[in-house]
């Protein structure tokens, strides 16, 4: 049986500073950045769960679509969001299973997003 603070230790209650310690998504467009929150993924495991926001810079386009073998739950904090040429402005959410393509992506004015990604 898995011990699941293995998975993701605590996290107590905290402020997050939502200015600093962005930083570009690995192979993502550029101007889409993450914050991590908790946890990890290991995709080529197929293992873990993670915690993150990401965010769209004003103007970000993300030409590719996403295809990938974990769930992914979004939910659209701030901003607008255009997901494969449908508009999404927040309060939105997204509860993608695995092999579910989503993308292209484009942010005119910005957006924040809470991502949660996991294996079952």
């Amino acid at each position: 049986m898995t011990d699941i603070h293995s998975l993701k230790p605590p996290v107590p209650f905290g402020p997050v500073d939502l200015d600093g310690g962005w930083e570009q998504v690995p192979g993502g467009a550029e101007g889409v950045e993450q914050k991590m929150l908790s946890g990890a993924l290991d995709e080529p495991a197929q293992v873990g769960v993670r915690t993150r926001l990401i965010r769209f810079r004003a103007g970000t386009v993300a030409n590719d679509v996403f295809v990938h073998d974990y769930w992914e739950e979004v939910y659209l904090i701030d901003g607008h969001l255009n997901v494969g040429g449908d508009d999404f402005h927040a309060p939105s959410y997204a509860c993608r299973p695995p092999g579910t393509p989503h993308g292209p992506f484009a942010s005119p004015e910005g957006c924040v997003f809470f991502e949660i990604q996991y294996y079952v």
